[in-house]
């Protein structure tokens, strides 16, 4: 009944209730994490995130919920193109940038052709969705897409946010940069995966932005090209523009409702799409990582 009511409304959510102890998160698995997003989001489901075979990364939030990622290697038959690392949730209140990416994740699992290297966190900020009344920031208050260290970042975060934004709580930088253990992971993922492009979902403001080189893309599906800037600590800022990999993020046009079924397959094809004609056509010795079973692979 919960869900036929979800469905006709359009709502990704539904739980009122806390999802998780916030000083008890010992020792979680990712069958305990996906319970919680499931709990959370009335699109992904119990089954939806298993089906994933979503895997712990060995990094945690700041109330100990694991980080977990997915991983599409290099297939034997071919060699990628490039490596595509895809961000969603970094605002734990963006309830529809989580969910999307459940749904291309789906599109990956059946459909993961070698192209292209991809790794997927669909969800960076667990603490700030999974709580009583999800937040934009982490546990500790933070803005993590605020937290990645930009040039001059002591002096250009804390003037942007006192002046710029009022003091808003929602934009909060941190005391210092990568100063939360969600933001210096990412970053850290950043250098050892080493992506020739971001893709970092957002929503509410239903366009698409983009920083770095090469030419940007004017439109993903109903998303057209609209530059918002960049600012002091952004992820945009410090991947796009200081380590000069491309950018991509898609602003969905509402967090709390999902674009609907073939809005997010036109979004997907012309990511793909941009992707295949912007980046390089030949990729170096691809990263290695060991898996769960000891043994090296690619990663």
């Amino acid at each position: 009944m919960m869900r036929t009511i979800v469905a006709l409304f359009g709502l990704l959510l539904f739980s009122s209730i806390p999802v998780y102890a916030e000083n008890n998160n010992d020792n979680l698995s990712e069958y305990d994490v996906c319970q919680m997003i499931a709990s959370k989001l009335g699109s992904v489901n119990l089954s939806d995130c298993l089906e994933m075979d979503l895997q712990l990364t060995g990094a945690n939030s700041v109330n100990n919920i694991p980080i977990l990622q997915k991983e599409y290697p290099p297939l034997k038959r071919r060699k990628p193109q490039a490596r595509v690392l895809v961000i969603g949730g970094i605002h734990g209140d963006e309830y529809a940038s989580v969910s999307v990416v459940f749904k291309w994740m789906k599109k990956l699992n059946r459909y993961h052709s070698g192209l292209f290297h991809w790794r997927v966190i669909p969800l960076l900020n667990p603490d700030g969705l999974l709580r009583k009344k999800s937040q934009r920031m982490n546990a500790n208050g933070v803005d993590l897409n605020r937290n990645f260290p930009t040039p001059n970042w002591e002096k250009e975060s804390t003037h942007y946010w006192v002046n710029r934004t009022s003091r808003n709580p929602r934009r909060y930088p941190g005391k210092a940069p990568l100063s939360e253990p969600e933001s210096r992971w990412f970053a850290q993922e950043i250098e050892d995966f080493k992506p020739h492009a971001i893709v970092s979902i957002h929503a509410p403001h239903g366009i698409l932005d983009f920083d770095g080189p090469p030419k940007p893309p004017k439109r993903f599906g109903q998303l057209h090209l609209h530059l918002l800037g960049t600012y002091p600590g952004s992820l945009g800022n410090y991947a796009g523009v200081h380590k000069e990999i491309p950018v991509i993020t898609i602003e969905l046009p509402r967090a709390g409702i999902m674009p609907t079924r073939s809005e997010i397959s036109r979004i997907w094809v012309d990511l793909i799409r941009w992707l295949r004609g912007n980046l390089p056509k030949k990729t170096e010795q691809t990263p290695v990582q060991v898996n769960r079973n000891g043994q090296a692979g690619p990663s």
